[in-house]
């Protein structure tokens, strides 16, 4: 397979001289470039590791480092010019798997990288992360999380709510919806998707997330993209 890595490294010579090695040991890159918003970028590209500098634009590498830990067990690695041993403490307190000081070999990052991977990977796949207004449902775990929240859901919560998550913009059946849940449209009472949905609504609304799911009367639910 090939794996996903994602570096969060503001200068843009060395990101791209990881990234032109990784490519050359067959891997998927991506360099953030919006650096409000490592999270989103995340989300959208779902890496199988991650590369993190601590001196960032907005936020620094431990935020990040903190944020994507509430989502994944991911490796992270940093690479970082700051390698005291207050950094490198406080890089592994948060969760981060290893630590390169800077400047370092391409040939030695590759090997570390390479390392992280089969150990994380021989057994297991990443489990996809789907994002919408700030929130991420963490497909592994089956729980939703917002801000500082991990918001518990039922199993037809979960599924409902990945189904809408999934067809983004896009209108969701009553009839696809019960389908989901329950593999089948025969003998299922229409109220008790209503119930759920409610529940689901009263779950979001009470962490902040007012308006998450529209109904369209008569036809179903969906989700709004966020640019319209």
């Amino acid at each position: 397979m090939r794996y996903r890595l994602l570096i969060v490294e503001d200068d843009r010579p060395i990101a791209e001289a990881i990234g032109e090695q990784a490519a050359a040991w067959e891997m998927d890159v991506r360099i953030a470039d919006d650096f409000r918003n490592i999270l989103d970028e995340y989300a959208a590209y779902r890496p199988h590791i991650v590369l993190l500098d601590i001196s960032l634009p907005f936020f620094d590498g431990y935020h990040w480092c903190r944020e994507i830990r509430r989502l994944s067990h991911l490796p992270i690695i940093f690479i970082s010019s700051a390698s005291d041993n207050m950094n490198i403490v406080m890089a592994m307190n948060m969760g981060a798997d290893d630590f390169i000081a800077k400047p370092f070999d391409q040939s030695v990052l590759m090997a570390k990288i390479q390392a992280l991977l089969r150990r994380s990977y021989d057994f297991s796949e990443s489990a996809p992360v789907l994002a919408h207004r700030g929130a991420f449902l963490d497909t592994g775990d089956g729980v939703l999380i917002y801000r500082d929240q991990r918001i518990p859901l039922t199993k037809n919560e979960y599924r409902i709510l990945l189904c809408l998550m999934e067809q983004k913009g896009k209108v969701v059946s009553r009839e696809r919806l019960m389908e989901r849940l329950w593999k089948t449209e025969s003998f299922i009472d229409e109220n008790t998707l209503t119930v759920n949905v409610n529940r689901l609504r009263k779950k979001l609304d009470a962490a902040g997330l007012t308006g998450f799911i529209t109904t369209k009367v008569g036809v179903g639910y969906l989700i709004e993209r966020e640019d319209r």
